[in-house]
């Protein structure tokens, strides 16, 4: 059964085996806005070659450290957690200052794990600004320790990279695949980063030159709600939408529950 290791905003957890099906063959396998890797563990090993990466320093550093050192993140956890059940609230913001000055991603973890609905948000600064889930303890130690090692062993051969995402992908040829999921166009200060738009469009009219197949999870339709964004139709041949469950930020924000629909491009 999947469980998250990384919990973090617009997961694909509900999605992703609906997204894995629509994949065509390939050689290597990008991801170039990697977030909690859930289509990635859909993967499982299905690709001989995997390249991920993300322009958030902090959340591949987590990522290097899940495939290379997990003990020191289970340990670490196991450590604050306690500290969090003997002393209180005042030891989640005091990691939550102290995240937002050095950016260590065992702090981002454990705020992941103990925040509101392990909602990962950022403000304007890119500050991390959560509060504390204080009717949920986090997820036990015991537990996360088995997640962690469980996702150790699943990512061991793949690539993570701390870069932008065409820089990610400049080496990828009509034999790859590339799965995007960038910081919807509608949900800007949410997430960490953005992108420009144009920049992006030029991105996509690149692949189709090289002819690179890619798949791009877009903004869609919450509630009653449409967000979606015309993307010039010569970039992809087909449209659909997939549901996605109900919006965690919303649920936080308003207190509100909405069902979404999320938009799928494929330029094959």
């Amino acid at each position: 059964m999947f469980q998250p290791v990384i919990k973090w905003s617009g997961s694909k957890r509900t999605q992703a085996q609906k997204l894995v099906n629509l994949f065509p063959k390939f050689e290597t396998y990008y991801e170039p806005f990697i977030g909690g890797g859930s289509v990635l563990y859909t993967l499982n090993g299905q690709s001989k070659k995997a390249i991920c990466g993300d322009i958030c320093k902090p959340l591949i550093e987590l990522w290097l450290l899940i495939q290379k050192n997990p003990k020191a993140l289970i340990n670490s956890y196991r450590k604050n957690w306690e500290r969090l059940q003997k002393e209180g609230y005042k030891v989640y913001y005091e990691i939550r200052d102290r995240f937002n000055s050095n950016q260590n991603p065992q702090d981002l973890f454990f705020l992941s794990r103990t925040c509101v609905n392990g909602l990962i948000r950022f403000n304007k600064d890119g500050k991390f600004n959560n509060s504390l889930h204080h009717t949920r303890k986090g997820i036990n130690p015991d537990r996360a320790e088995k997640v962690i090692l469980q996702w150790s062993k699943l990512i061991k051969d793949i690539a993570f990279v701390n870069t932008d995402y065409r820089i990610l992908t400049k080496n990828a040829t009509s034999k790859d695949f590339i799965y995007l999921d960038p910081p919807y166009f509608n949900t800007k200060g949410r997430y960490f980063g953005t992108i420009n738009y144009e920049e992006f469009i030029l991105f996509l009219e690149e692949l189709n030159k090289k002819g690179i197949k890619f798949i791009l999870s877009y903004d869609g339709i919450r509630g009653n709600s449409s967000y979606l964004k015309d993307l010039p139709k010569h970039l992809y041949k087909r449209h659909m939408l997939l549901e996605s469950g109900n919006s965690s930020f919303r649920k936080v924000m308003d207190k509100t529950c909405e069902t979404v629909k999320e938009s799928v491009y494929l330029n094959f």
